[in-house]
């Protein structure tokens, strides 16, 4: 009977540090210069989160862990308020719809800046990406701390650059003062199906990069651009081994911390040359001709909306950000 009892110990045990060892942690820092409201949605099917919204102020940062096997999404809402008669709470951009500050399973309105994660998945591994096929409202970086690549990319992520102000005349939308607050996709901005990938353009052959995906890639090239942009744009780490760091208007200060402290961090180009910075200071790109637009420029020196929010020297954070890492996997989230 005693061999009995210490044996459904040790399995009660075991059982509880394996809880901990898979459970994630993402740390929500905010580095702009104003309240971001982050909002939080669970796939379906995923075991829900404590929290679905809150306010984030300037410098503030909060945890929220997330169970295994969790997938969702994560994004930050801007320029938010209540409206004083009624108290529904709504937001300029990043709007979930719910009316308050807790999404509730409400999901980010385009256009917005998603971190899109898939935790314990395929092979054992978080599959984690920053995308932009819905647009852009903000900057975002994931950094994985403390991961292990496994067979994977375990590495940092995002789009440091503000795209509000470079943002092409047909994609930007403009808040009250005709400044940039976001920039549309082409899908979100026109909806043809070459743009959304979707009827005759549902597959990887035959969607292909538009002319505003690849302004969204010049500027980022680790982000997703369009729905199938995953050789480049989709990173692993193996599963249980990381906890991520998901920065909101991400600082050059702030970016070296971060980096420094993952173990996984590279601090060379990778021997094969597919590495990718997570910005291009590249001023313009040859777009595909497609009828609306050959070419879109993007303006590093263009300054960012929101009341200047985090101002970047765009030539200068391509050139310190010499850490590169080797191009990811295939995988669809």
């Amino acid at each position: 009977m005693a061999s009995h009892h210490l044996l459904l110990s040790m399995s009660l045990l075991l059982s509880s540090l394996s809880g901990v060892a898979v459970s994630t942690t993402f740390t929500l820092t905010n580095s702009c210069g104003y309240t971001v409201w982050p909002g939080l949605l669970s796939s379906a099917g995923s075991p829900p989160l404590s929290t679905t919204g809150f306010a984030l102020a300037p410098g503030e940062s909060r945890p929220v862990d997330a169970p295994p096997s969790w997938s969702g999404r994560i994004w930050a809402r801007t320029l938010c308020s209540s409206d004083p008669g009624t108290g529904r709470f709504t937001c300029a951009t990043g709007e979930c719809g719910s009316g308050a500050v807790e999404c509730s399973g409400g999901g980010a309105a385009p256009p917005t800046t998603l971190a899109e994660f898939t935790l314990d998945g395929a092979g054992g591994s978080d599959f984690y990406d920053v995308s932009l096929v819905d647009g852009s409202n903000l900057p975002m970086v994931v950094v994985p701390q403390g991961g292990s690549s496994g067979r994977g990319n375990c590495a940092a992520t995002g789009c440091v650059a503000d795209l509000n102000g470079p943002c092409p005349a047909d994609l930007k939308v403009a808040g009250p003062d005709g400044s940039g607050i976001a920039c549309k996709s082409a899908c979100g901005a026109y909806g043809r199906p070459q743009d959304c990938c979707s009827g005759d353009y549902g597959t990887p052959a035959t969607c292909q990069p538009s002319a505003s995906s690849q302004f969204f890639k010049n500027a980022c090239p680790r982000a997703y651009s369009y729905a199938y942009d995953d050789a480049t744009s989709t990173f692993t780490c193996a599963s249980g081994t990381a906890n991520y760091l998901i920065t909101f208007c991400p600082t050059m200060s702030s970016l070296k911390s971060s980096v420094s402290s993952s173990s996984t961090s590279s601090t060379n180009p990778s021997p094969s040359g597919t590495g990718l910075p997570l910005i291009n200071d590249t001023v313009s790109f040859a777009g595909r001709g497609d009828g609306y637009s050959s070419s879109y420029p993007y303006a590093s020196a263009s300054a960012p909306s929101l009341s200047a929010p985090c101002p970047l020297a765009l030539a200068a954070a391509a050139a310190a950000l010499t850490w590169l890492c080797a191009a990811p996997r295939h995988h669809r989230l």
